[in-house]
C-alpha cells in the first residue's frame, strides 16, 4: 500500500512520517509555504523521543500524482475543507485495475477519514465506495512551514479504525496492521463511529481553547467545558447515538499514549487554536460544535452554550483574532443572554 496524505498538518504529517519511518511509501499532499517547505528540506518531525527530518516526497494536488492500485488516502484535513478536496480526488484515473485496466478514485481506492467530527464520512461516501472512519486521538503541533510536533509517547497516537458506517475488512485490517507497525495504536472496530461520537464530545472544547485562549484549567473554562459536554451527551442521547465514554477509551490507551514535552516545551493548543494562530481564515466549529447545534434542533433539545461557541469561533477566525479574544465570562455573559 501506498499511502497519499491528503492534508500535511499535525495529524496527518505525523502519521505520513511514522509510516514512512517503517518502511511503508508515503506522499505528503500540501500547499502554499508548508509545500514549499516540504519539498526543499524534507519534513522536520519533532517528538519526546527527539527530532528528525524525512525526506518524504510531497506534492499540492491530484494533478501532481499518478493514481494507482493499491494506493490508499488518509483524508487529513479539517473537515470544512473536505468536499472540495474529495471532489478534486475522486474522479483521477487509477492505473492497475481488473485485466490491467483502469478505473477512478471513487469506485476503486480506499479513503480514511482522519479527522475530528463524524461528518467527513458521510460527505466521503457520497462519491467513494470504500470509505472508513479513523477516531484521531493523537497530540500534534503544526505551526511552521515545513515542521510537526508530535507529542505523545511511547506511541505517538491512537487510532481506531473501521469501515464507515460500521464493520470492518481485509482492506482495514492491512491498514491498521501498517499503522500498528508504526509506532501507532490501532485496534479495528466494529463500530468506529461510536468512538468518532465519543471523541466529538471532547472535541467540543475546541472552541472554548481557540476563543479563551490556552488557560484550560481556568474555573471559568472549566465550566463551560462541563456546560458544553452535557448539551453534547443530552443531544446524543436524545439521537438514540451511541459514543464511547472517557473511561473505555483511556482504558484503551492506557500507558501506551500520553503526552510528554518536546525540546523541553509542554504542549499549547489544540486544532482549532492552532487555526486560529495560524491565521487560516477557517476552524472546524460548524462541525464540532456545530454538530451538537444541528442535532438539537433536529431533535428538540436547546443547545445555548454550544450555539455562543460555534458562532464566537467562526467569528474569531473570520476576522483573524489570535486566539483569547473573549474572556469566560464574556463568554458565559452571551450564553445567559
Amino acid at each position: 500500500m501506498r499511502y497519499i496524505i491528503v492534508g500535511a498538518g499535525g495529524v496527518g504529517s505525523t502519521i505520513g512520517a511514522r509510516l514512512s519511518e517503517s518502511g511503508h511509501e508515503v506522499v505528503l499532499v500540501a500547499r502554499g509555504r508548508h509545500l514549499e517547505a516540504l519539498r526543499a528540506g524534507g519534513l522536520r518531525l519533532s517528538t519526546p523521543d527527539g527530532e528528525s527530518t524525512l525526506p518524504i516526497p510531497a506534492v499540492g494536488g491530484p494533478e501532481e500524482i499518478e493514481l494507482r492500485s493499491g494506493d490508499v488516502l488518509v483524508l487529513a484535513v479539517k473537515t470544512q475543507d473536505a468536499e472540495g478536496l474529495l471532489a478534486q480526488w475522486a474522479w483521477r484515473p487509477v492505473l492497475g485495475g481488473p485485466a490491467g485496466g483502469s478505473s477512478v478514485a471513487a469506485e476503486s481506492l480506499p479513503v480514511v477519514c482522519a479527522q475530528n467530527g463524524v461528518a467527513s464520512e458521510r460527505i466521503a461516501l457520497r462519491r467513494f465506495r470504500h470509505v472508513y472512519g479513523m477516531c484521531v486521538w493523537l497530540p500534534a503541533t503544526h505551526l511552521e512551514p515545513g515542521a510537526v510536533e508530535a507529542q505523545a509517547a511511547p506511541l505517538s497516537g491512537m487510532l481506531t479504525l473501521g469501515r464507515y458506517p460500521s464493520g470492518a475488512d481485509d482492506t482495514i485490517a492491512q491498514i491498521g496492521a501498517d499503522l500498528a507497525r508504526s509506532r501507532f495504536l490501532a485496534p479495528v472496530v466494529e463500530d468506529v463511529m461510536r468512538w468518532k461520537h465519543g471523541k466529538l464530545l471532547g472535541n467540543l472544547a475546541n472552541a472554548i481553547e481557540a476563543v479563551c485562549g490556552y488557560n484550560m484549567t481556568d474555573g471559568e473554562v472549566a465550566e463551560l467545558r462541563r456546560q458544553a459536554r452535557a448539551e453534547g451527551v443530552a443531544v446524543l442521547d436524545a439521537a438514540g447515538i451511541l459514543y464511547v465514554s472517557d473511561e473505555e477509551s483511556g482504558r484503551m490507551r492506557g500507558e501506551q499514549v500520553r503526552i510528554r514535552p518536546v525540546n523541553g516545551a509542554k504542549r499549547t493548543g489544540g486544532s482549532s487554536w492552532q487555526s486560529l494562530t495560524r491565521g487560516t481564515g477557517s476552524i472546524e466549529a460548524d462541525f464540532l460544535n456545530g454538530e451538537i447545534v444541528l442535532l438539537g434542533r433536529e431533535h428538540g433539545v436547546p443547545t445555548p452554550v454550544n450555539e455562543v461557541l460555534q458562532r464566537l469561533a467562526n467569528e474569531a477566525a473570520q476576522q483573524g483574532r489570535a486566539p483569547g479574544s473573549a474572556t469566560p465570562g464574556e463568554v458565559m455573559a452571551l450564553i445567559a443572554a
